[in-house]
């Protein structure tokens, strides 16, 4: 018999803000009418991680008119049609893993993010997930070498993916516009990236992004497509919280970082970053709070334009007073080099490879 286990429910918040409580009337009110128009639960799967003893698993359960991903462009092609389709609340979904089966329910956006204790060995493995009926989905895991210590968490915006838009309406469009063929990536980070993740043994490679998770699909073809390492991508939900009347995308870093920390305590991670706004201080804040999970920021400093875009050049006091390498480069290439030199990345890392 499957095991039952609940998702962290809507329905344990406290006193939803008024924006919370209308934005679920309007969840609903849309589910109801999406049913009755035949539309089916589809789980959109994400790539979740762990270790050897529990793992993360993440996907969002929307209604579609076939029940299924295939074929179906408006949730993989341009992030503003997977903003048309209906996420289901509260929907049941069956996670079998580890020759056990768990029953586990999305949040009120739909969301499912749920941690499950399992018995698994390091490396990939996929969890197979379905609910109401439709056709079983495949999430990958990555189960994180208890061995490993030392791996990447990278930003997006800026730092992969240049975006020369600025900051105000940087969400939007990435959201709401563009799709993966029209973003242009960081010369030389694919290849820095590369080289860490051959060379340091079982080095994870973690992406953190202020992005909603509507657009999880279009992010991770581009970093497929533009030969980033695979890993799990930790993005947010759009829309009022709880207490707020929009989530803090600065707050969703921040805790993702100290979840990081806390649920990998021996890891010490390269924080990659840009100069444009917050990274520096986020990084700087972490380092402070978790010196021990730091092996050394490497921030991406924008051109005088992305600079002017972006609002400005965040400061660098956040690097004083510390022994971890800080270092800084318009491109990978130059990263790399300061990296190597600093000793801050694994020996082998030294290796042209």
């Amino acid at each position: 018999m499957p095991e039952t286990r609940k998702a962290p429910p809507a329905a344990v918040e406290p006193l939803l803000h008024r924006a919370a409580r209308v934005e679920n009337q309007i969840h609903r009110f849309r589910e109801k009418r999406a049913r009755k128009r035949g539309l089916l639960p589809t789980i959109v799967p994400y790539t979740g991680y762990g270790s050897t003893r529990w793992v993360r698993v993440l996907s969002r359960v929307l209604l579609t008119r076939t029940g299924s991903l295939e074929g179906t462009d408006r949730l993989n092609v341009r992030g503003w049609r997977s903003f048309t389709s209906v996420p289901v609340e509260g929907a049941v979904v069956e996670v079998a893993i580890g020759g056990r089966t768990h029953r586990v329910s999305t949040d009120r956006g739909g969301v499912l993010d749920v941690r499950i204790d399992v018995d698994l060995s390091p490396g990939w493995h996929v969890a197979t997930l379905s609910t109401e009926g439709s056709p079983p989905v495949d999430a990958p895991l990555l189960v994180i070498d208890p061995e490993a210590r030392f791996g990447i968490v990278s930003d997006i915006d800026d730092t992969v993916m240049v975006t020369s838009l600025p900051r105000p309406f940087l969400a939007a469009w990435n959201t709401f516009v563009l799709n993966e063929h029209a973003r242009r990536p960081v010369p030389g980070m694919a290849v820095m990236y590369e080289r860490l993740h051959s060379a340091a043994s079982a080095c994870p490679v973690v992406y953190l992004s202020t992005g909603a998770w509507n657009v999880a699909p279009t992010l991770s073809r581009f970093l497929s497509r533009n030969l980033y390492p695979s890993g799990p991508l930790l993005l947010t939900d759009w829309g009022p919280t709880h207490d707020r009347w929009f989530r803090s995308g600065r707050l969703h870093k921040q805790t993702s970082l100290d979840r990081l920390a806390e649920e990998f305590p021996r890891m010490r991670w390269l924080l990659v970053g840009d100069d444009g706004q917050h990274d520096e201080e986020l990084y700087g804040r972490f380092l402070r709070d978790h010196r021990e999970n730091v092996a050394a920021v490497a921030i991406r400093q924008l051109s005088p334009s992305e600079a002017v875009l972006a609002g400005g050049r965040s400061r660098a006091e956040h690097a004083e007073g510390s022994d971890v390498a800080w270092v800084s480069a318009p491109d990978g290439a130059g990263l790399w080099d300061q990296l190597r030199w600093s000793g801050a990345v694994p020996v082998d890392a030294e290796r042209d490879l």
